[in-house]
């Protein structure tokens, strides 16, 4: 199952007994359909997800406030991309939530389909952030941000999920959603060079030009034309 080896790959855990006093968070499988534009079915999907409303805050976690791009960003973003007849490609970071080490200490008991591994009454530390966690969005934007940062990228003040470079009198952006990442840009040289430091750092999907944004619509640029469509997808 893809899920279980994103998890082990991740090194999400590790043995380890845990402290007297301590509990261990709940969790469970859930499983969802990813469709495409058209409606049909484009893949199965499994998800371990901890049950994050049995944590304390101020004992099981502490900051959890996130950044998300905001809908003017996004259609200030289409704007300039037909204006400028820009391509804006997708990219999505496959498990995104998933690659972040986490700062505060939590355990767990042996999941659903780990009991051939590791038996049935072992515990283990959650070293990395796990789907449903309530500090998992912040653990994983704060990755992402220190990265692009690192290889010179400056983050917006009026939204801060959109990181830009300029160099030589060309620019790239990139806009963060979730686990998308939105990117345009006349400097085809340096998208290039982006995408595959990200692909370094993360495991990613390139889709290519944007067609479909789940969270906001479809769309579609050509010879600075844009044409957005506010369907909803299930």
């Amino acid at each position: 199952m893809e899920e279980i080896k994103a998890l082990e790959n991740n090194r999400t855990w590790e043995r380890e007994p845990i402290p007297k006093g301590k509990q261990t968070v709940g969790y469970m499988w859930v499983f969802t359909m990813k469709y495409n534009s058209d409606g049909s079915i484009e893949r199965l999907k499994a998800r371990l997800v901890a049950k994050g409303f049995t944590l304390f805050y101020g004992i099981d976690y502490q900051e959890i406030f996130a950044l998300v791009a905001k809908l003017n960003t996004i259609r200030v973003l289409l704007y300039v991309a037909a204006n400028l007849d820009w391509k804006i490609l997708k990219l999505d970071i496959k498990n995104a939530f998933l690659n972040r080490k986490l700062e505060d200490e939590l355990f767990m008991d042996t999941p659903p389909g780990f009991e051939d591994a590791y038996g049935i009454d072992t515990t283990f530390k959650l070293k990395n952030s796990l789907y449903g966690l309530k500090q998992f969005p912040r653990a994983w934007f704060d990755r992402f941000s220190k990265t692009v940062k690192k290889h010179g990228y400056t983050q917006a003040q009026c939204d801060h999920t959109l990181f830009k470079k300029s160099q030589d009198e060309k620019i790239l952006v990139l806009l963060v959603y979730v686990g998308d990442i939105l990117l345009t840009r006349d400097d085809t040289t340096e998208g290039e060079r982006m995408k595959k430091v990200l692909a370094k750092e993360f495991e990613i999907k390139d889709l290519g030009p944007v067609e479909v944004l789940s969270w906001y619509g479809s769309c579609k640029i050509e010879k600075r034309d844009l044409c957005v469509a506010k369907e909803i997808y299930h």
